[in-house]
C-alpha cells in the first residue's frame, strides 16, 4: 500500500450511521402528522385530496433524487425519464393486459430500477456535472422514444395511454379519489420507512462514505462501483413507483408529461426541502405544486417571473431548506421548554 493510501486509512474516521435526527422527525411529530393525513380527506372537497395525492407521489420522486444526491452524492437531472418508465409499465399493463392496478406497482418499480442500474453502469465514469449532463440528455431523449412509430401500438404514442381510476374494493363507502389517496399513502409511509432504514443499514453507510470522500470510500474497502450504480437503481426504481402512482392518480400517461421540465422541478424540490434531508421531499414536492400556482394567482401573465422571485426570496432566507426551518424550530422548542 502506498503512503497516500495509509495516510488516507489513517485519517479518515470511520463512517457513523447518520443520526436519526438528519434523516426523519421525531415519532411524536410523525404520529401526529400520519394523523393528519389520516383524517384530512373527510374535511376536504377532492379536488383537495387529489392535490395531496400529488403531493405524496412527487414527494416520492423527490425522496428518491434525495437518496441519490444526498445520500451517495451524485447529481441526476434525468429522473424524468425513470418516472415515465414507471409510468408507461402502469398504463401500459392495465391498458393491454387488464393487470389489477396494485400489481403494476412493483413492477413499475422493478423495470425503473433495472433501467437506473444500467444506466448507472457507463454513467460511473462520469461525476459531478458531467453526470448531471449525462442524465439532462437522458431527460430530454426520453419524451421522444416513447413518441416512436413503431411503439405507437405500446404506448399510444403522441396521444399517449388513458386508464380507468380504480373505486374502492369491497364496497367500503368512499370516492374513487379518497380511495387511491389513502392506497398512495400506504404505498409512501412503506417506502419512506424503507429509505430510512436503508440510509442507515451498511449500504446507506456506504452511500455516504462515497458522498463525502469516494477515495477515501475505496481505501476502506467500499466497493465504489456497485454502491454508486445501486444508488442510481434504488433511486430510478422509488422514481419508477412514483410515475405509476401518478397514471394511476391522473389515469393518463402521454410523453409530453415528463419533459425536462419536471425532472428540473423535482430537482427544485429536493433543495427546497433540504438536501439529504428525507421529510423535506414532501415540503419540496408542496412547493413545486402549489407555488406556482399562488404565482400566478398574483399575476397571471407574469407568473414565471413571480415564481422566480418567490423561490429567490426562499433560498435567500433558508439557503439549507425546510431542514433549516425544521432546525430553527426545534431550537425554539428546546428554549420554551427549558
Amino acid at each position: 500500500m502506498s503512503a497516500a493510501a495509509e495516510d488516507v486509512v489513517t485519517e479518515a474516521p470511520a463512517v457513523e450511521a447518520v443520526p436519526k435526527r438528519a434523516m426523519t422527525l421525531g415519532t411524536t411529530t410523525s404520529l401526529v402528522i400520519l394523523v393528519i393525513l389520516l383524517v384530512l380527506p373527510f374535511l376536504v372537497k377532492n379536488f383537495w385530496i387529489f392535490q395531496m395525492t400529488r403531493v405524496l407521489y412527487l414527494g416520492l420522486a423527490v425522496m428518491a433524487l434525495n437518496i441519490l444526491t444526498g445520500g451517495s452524492g451524485q447529481f441526476s437531472l434525468g429522473q424524468s425519464a425513470f418516472f415515465a418508465i414507471g409510468a408507461y409499465t402502469t398504463a401500459v399493463l392495465m391498458e393491454h393486459a387488464n393487470m389489477n392496478y396494485a400489481l403494476t406497482i412493483p413492477l413499475a418499480g422493478m423495470v425503473a430500477f433495472a433501467a437506473g442500474y444500467l444506466f448507472g453502469k457507463p454513467a460511473l465514469r462520469l461525476s459531478g456535472i458531467y453526470l448531471a449532463l449525462a442524465t439532462f440528455a437522458l431527460a430530454v431523449a426520453m419524451p421522444q422514444l416513447l413518441k416512436l412509430h413503431f411503439l405507437e401500438g405500446l404506448t399510444g404514442g403522441v396521444q399517449g395511454l388513458t386508464v380507468m381510476k380504480p373505486d374502492a374494493p369491497f364496497g367500503i363507502p368512499i370516492s374513487a379519489d379518497m380511495w387511491v389517496y389513502y392506497f398512495t399513502l400506504a404505498i409512501t409511509i412503506a417506502i419512506y420507512i424503507g429509505a430510512i432504514n436503508l440510509l442507515r443499514s451498511r449500504s446507506g453507510r456506504a452511500f455516504m462514505a462515497i458522498r463525502d470522500n469516494e477515495i477515501a470510500a475505496s481505501a476502506m474497502g467500499v466497493d465504489v462501483a456497485f454502491y454508486k450504480t445501486l444508488a442510481f437503481g434504488v433511486s430510478a426504481g422509488i422514481t419508477g413507483i412514483a410515475g405509476a402512482l401518478e397514471v394511476i392518480a391522473v389515469n393518463f400517461a402521454a410523453p409530453d408529461s415528463y419533459t425536462i421540465n419536471q425532472a428540473i422541478s423535482l430537482f427544485l424540490g429536493m433543495v427546497v426541502g433540504g438536501v439529504g434531508w428525507l421529510p423535506g421531499s414532501f415540503v419540496g414536492a408542496a412547493f413545486i405544486i402549489f407555488v406556482p400556482n399562488i404565482a400566478e394567482s398574483i399575476n397571471k401573465g407574469l407568473s414565471g417571473a413571480v415564481f422566480g422571485v418567490l423561490l429567490f426570496i426562499v433560498i435567500f432566507l433558508v439557503p439549507h431548506g425546510a431542514r433549516q426551518v425544521a432546525i430553527i424550530a426545534e431550537q425554539l422548542m428546546g428554549k420554551l421548554r427549558k
